[in-house]
Parts: C-alpha cells; structure tokens; sequence
C-alpha cells in the first residue's frame, strides 16, 4: 500500500498515511477537525537492485 502525504491548509498540520489505491482521500484534520485537509504531490524514491541495471551492469 502507498503511503499518502497530507497537509492541513487551516493549521498547516502534516501527516502521513498508509492507504489503499481505492481508498477515498482525506478530507478531516485530526488535529483542528475542519474539512481543509488536502493530500500533497511527492515524489517517490526507489532503487533497482541486483544485476542487469545500468547502475550495475550497462555503466561505462
């Protein structure tokens, strides 16, 4: 499952949460209980391992 980063635009509160791709996004802050809670754009970071990559096997 993906994690989901969110970020209140009422108090600025962030947090981050774990969730189904299915599931709908958040829409309350736990932290001031209003309804300005919106999920933020991130990159994700991943790095391929084991042979047969450039990293590896194609870099010269």
């Amino acid at each position: 499952m993906p994690i989901y980063e969110y970020r209140c635009d009422s108090c600025g509160h962030e947090l981050e949460v774990m969730q189904k791709l299915a599931d709908a996004p958040l829409t309350d802050c736990p932290e001031c209980e209003t309804s300005a809670l919106r999920k933020k754009i991130s990159a994700v970071g991943f790095r391929l391992k084991g042979s047969g990559w450039y990293e590896t096997d194609f870099k010269s």
